[in-house]
């Protein structure tokens, strides 16, 4: 085994080896040039420096002369994974916007020949422009010596070299004043262009000794001109670049058909060689310039000798690399031959020591499976022990299960006989009555639940059994929903039948029918808001009934879809179910041989649809029974509960008396609790979260009392956003909740709350917290009336502290401004007018108002004591709009007045 890891950790080895460890790079250029012997003399140099990389690629694209093209092809660049960029711009503005960009993103730029309008590359390569045209006009001086008419035809106006070559050229014949620039043509680096522009104007310049073009293409047009237009006059022609070749300007100067021509090198070399610098983290220049040099008769032999020689020698290297590159792809075929062959050898011994070793250790492993499958014989007979007594417990539980539920009826009767007799009478209060039909539904809904338990242990013990009886289902489901239209009519809730059959003969078990629809309505109702809809469909399909209830309330998920018919299953949004009533019906429907699936979308509603076989060929004769039976006397229905003709009117709280808004989405508790707290409070009620927040913001109310679950927003949610907010941090917050265990009555009270009080409470015990905190709300405000707001506030929170000295340094900052009022300070404060004096109030127990007037007299009495000013400076001083109106509040304030108590204290 050792051999074969060692094997095996070569072998990769080898095979990394094998391959080229020379890096590869990957240069993109991009050249936009109408000049095709300047382009192709750029690419030539390139191609010959890229030779001495081989494991580098250049990526060339060609604008030809189109900056928008350029631009476009640039971005093609820079997708393509490419490691430096090289431009070559026919116009600086166009592409230095995607030139930065590039070399924002990291990528290496190498500008070459004409510059880009910003400093964002990271390295020039061209010829010194303006040296071009200087070196051009000293040779133009020499040869017409400092006398003569010359023409200057000029690349693009927004180039950088047509700019410089011009004032290189203007500079130089400065020293010259017998030499006239009579006209300077824009060529736009075109032969045709710079034609046209010339014949245009040379007629008016019959004596014209000499043309000075910026490139070599113009300056053969501009012969071209000359010869036609000016035969006899032999006008000189000055072109620019030296390009070699059969038709570059070398060869034109020495045809005789230009004067001369400066040298421009292309520096095609030159950025490969810096490209490759910055590529290797090699020292380069950011500014390489090349230099220029006049060709005429005199040396244009010499270099045209030089450059077609490189040219032999060019393509001599290019067949070389050729021959090379065939022999390294022959080199690299033998050599991976060599390394698959070498592979497929050691594979080979791998395989032979692995059968060897596997033989070897199944027959350990045969010897450790026998010795296995007896554990595991002795583990199966555990395991069965183990699941039998199992299941004795879980029947043990069972038992208790149904035992208990069948305790449960019992106090339950005791409970609902008695408040129905009481109800009978006609003397009790009608307070009395309202309380004692709150304890009768909610008894018929407990009693509701345990008979849903008892069903669920019938049919998990396989007790329950089909009655099956022929009934109209649309009179039986018209029926259903009576005791459903009150609430539907009291939350405005259109609720109602929609058939196309006025009856219809079904074999169904009314008491199981009864219980479907009644949960699928509970939940349609549940989550259905005010002014919704819910509609019930009949419609016979085939050899079936369809059932549907519709609703666009709240909705359903795809994962509460998913698990709607799943036992104990509560979805995200589910309201204090028991996770039953969905399960049950669909063992209902089952029972009778039918189907039933639920649907719907999350926001858009949801619908439950069930259908039943017509006819009784489906049922066994033990299913069907008398068609007469109705609903078992235990089902009872607490939904028209709600309506109460006989409700006590609620004593209204006096006038003036604390607000408190009661958040609760029990309608009953909310009711309860509503006619307990309005004999002495204002009362703001709210059903859920959302709305419940809304109210306190609104109404900024004296103490907030909040269940903790709660639709659309919880009671903890709400306790941070009150006691974070400003307008509402000192509002003292209760919670109620059914969750009583240590670490939620901690976590309920770090939002913030004032006290948390578990379910079920004492009413008494409710009444009395309430008045506890708002007293001591009271006695906290008075400590501040009178003093210093930063003393005396340890019972307030930081946020109430925070907005107090804000509140009195915003006072301090404007005290002595007449006009300074509370529409001011609550700008100054981010409140309205409104917010703010609640705030005060609810503090301090005064007005902002009876705050300015405090410390402006706080102030007049530091000024009094302390300084020489005359009553008069400290009225102006402390913001008062007169001297009468400050003695008149300072007397009433203290009972002396000003001058009287100045001569008092000292």
């Amino acid at each position: 085994m050792r051999f074969i890891l060692i094997v095996c950790w070569l072998l990769p080895l080898l095979w990394s080896c094998s391959a080229n460890t020379d890096e590869k790079y990957i240069i993109g250029f991009s050249q936009c040039t109408g000049d095709d012997e300047w382009r192709k003399a750029m690419l030539d140099g390139m191609q010959r420096e890229l030779s001495f990389y081989p494991n580098s690629h250049l990526i060339f694209k060609d604008a030809k002369a189109s900056s928008q093209t350029q631009i476009s092809q640039i971005r093609e660049l820079l997708q393509s994974d490419i490691d430096l960029l090289i431009v070559s711009p026919n116009e600086a503005e166009p592409v230095t916007p995607v030139v930065e960009e590039a070399y924002k993103k990291g990528i290496p730029v190498v500008v070459v020949d004409r510059r880009t309008a910003s400093s964002y590359f990271t390295a020039y390569v061209g010829g010194d422009n303006y040296e071009v045209g200087k070196t051009a006009g000293q040779y133009i001086a020499g040869l017409l010596k400092g006398k003569g008419k010359i023409i200057e035809i000029t690349g693009l106006p927004k180039s950088s070299p047509a700019s410089d070559r011009h004032r290189g050229l203007k500079d130089a014949l400065v020293p010259y004043p017998g030499i006239r620039h009579v006209a300077t043509l824009n060529g736009q680096w075109e032969k045709g262009i710079a034609k046209a522009e010339l014949s245009k104007i040379i007629t008016a310049h019959p004596d014209l000794d000499l043309v000075f073009a910026q490139n070599e293409v113009m300056a053969l047009g501009a012969h071209e001109i000359c010869e036609k237009m000016l035969p006899a006059r032999k006008v000189k022609i000055i072109g620019v670049d030296g390009l070699p070749g059969k038709f570059g300007d070398i060869q034109m100067v020495y045809d005789k058909v230009i004067t001369a021509t400066a040298l421009y090198p292309t520096g095609g070399e030159e950025a490969v060689r810096v490209a490759m610098n910055i590529l290797k983290k090699q020292p380069y220049e950011k500014e390489n310039l090349l230099q220029t040099a006049m060709i005429d008769s005199s040396n244009v032999r010499m270099i045209k000798m030089q450059t077609d020689k490189i040219m032999d020698q060019q393509s001599d290297i290019e067949r070389q690399q050729d021959r090379i590159d065939e022999q390294l792809e022959i080199y690299k075929t033998q050599r991976n031959l060599l390394y698959v062959m070498t592979g497929l050898f050691i594979i080979s011994i791998i395989l032979g020591s692995v059968a060897l070793y596997s033989l070897v250790e199944n027959k350990k492993i045969n010897r450790e499976l026998n010795s296995k499958n007896e554990e595991i014989l002795i583990q199966r007979n555990r395991i069965q022990d183990i699941a039998e007594k199992a299941q004795e417990a879980t029947e043990s539980k069972f038992r208790f299960f149904t035992n208990i539920s069948h305790e449960f009826r019992t106090p339950l009767t005791l409970i609902m006989g008695p408040v129905e007799e009481l109800l009978q009478r006609k003397n009790e209060h009608p307070l009395v009555r309202k309380n004692l039909s709150l304890v009768q539904k909610n008894a018929q809904r407990l009693l509701w639940l345990v008979n849903q338990l008892m069903d669920f242990r019938k049919i998990e013990s396989g007790k329950i059994r089909l009655q099956a009886a022929e009934n109209d289902i649309v009179g039986f489901i018209s029926g259903l929903m009576v005791p459903f239209e009150y609430v539907a009519k009291k939350r405005r809730i259109d609720f109602r039948l929609i058939t196309k059959i006025s009856a219809l003969k079904v074999w169904f078990d009314v008491d199981m029918i009864d219980k479907v629809l009644f949960n699928l309505l509970s939940n349609a109702f549940k989550f259905t808001s005010d002014f919704g809809r819910i509609y019930i469909y009949i419609e016979p399909t085939g050899n079936e009934v369809l059932i549907r209830v519709e609703d666009n309330g709240s909705g359903m998920s795809e994962a509460d879809v998913a698990g709607a018919f799943e036992m104990f299953y509560q979805g995200n949004d589910a309201i204090k179910g028991t996770g039953l009533g969905l399960p049950l019906s669909r063992e209902f429907v089952e029972l009778h041989q039918g189907t039933i699936e639920a649907g719907g979308t999350k926001g858009e509603g949801a619908v439950f649809t069930f259908r039943l076989p017509l006819g009784k060929a489906h049922l066994r004769l033990e299913d069907m029974a008398d068609a007469s039976r109705k609903p078992a006397s235990e089902v009872q229905y607490f939904t028209t509960n709600d309506h109460n003709d006989n409700q006590a009117p609620s004593e209204n709280a006096e006038s003036g008396a604390p607000a408190v808004v009661l958040i609760e989405d029990n309608e009953d508790l909310l009711s309860f609790l509503q006619s307990l707290l309005q004999p002495k409070y204002h009362v703001i009620t709210a059903a859920d979260g959302k709305n419940g927040l809304e109210r306190c913001l609104d109404s900024v109310p004296d103490l907030v009392i909040c269940d903790v679950m709660l639709p659309e927003m919880d009671g903890l949610k709400i306790a941070s956003a009150l006691k974070s907010d400003l307008r509402t941090s000192h509002i003292p917050v209760i919670l109620l909740t059914a969750k009583n265990s240590t670490e939620q009555q901690i976590e309920g009270m770090q939002t913030g709350a004032d006290m948390y009080i578990t379910k079920p409470f004492s009413p008494q015990f409710l009444l009395e917290s309430v008045r506890s905190l708002l007293t001591n709300r009271a006695i906290l405000r008075m400590s501040h009336v009178g003093q210093n707001m930063a003393e005396n506030s340890n019972a307030m929170s930081r946020l109430d502290k925070k907005f107090l000295n804000d509140l009195r340094a915003a006072i301090l900052a404007r005290l002595a401004d007449p006009s300074l009022s509370v529409e001011h300070l609550g700008k100054e404060m981010g409140l309205s007018r409104v917010q703010l004096f609640r705030k005060t109030k609810a503090l301090l127990d005064f007005s902002v108002n009876d705050l300015i007037i405090n410390m402006r007299l706080e102030k007049a009495c530091s000024l009094l004591a302390e300084s020489e000013l005359s009553i008069a400076e400290i009225a102006d001083q402390t913001g008062f709009s007169s001297q009468s109106y400050f003695s008149t509040v300072f007397k009433t304030k203290y009972a002396v007045s000003p001058k009287d108590w100045k001569v008092s204290i000292r």
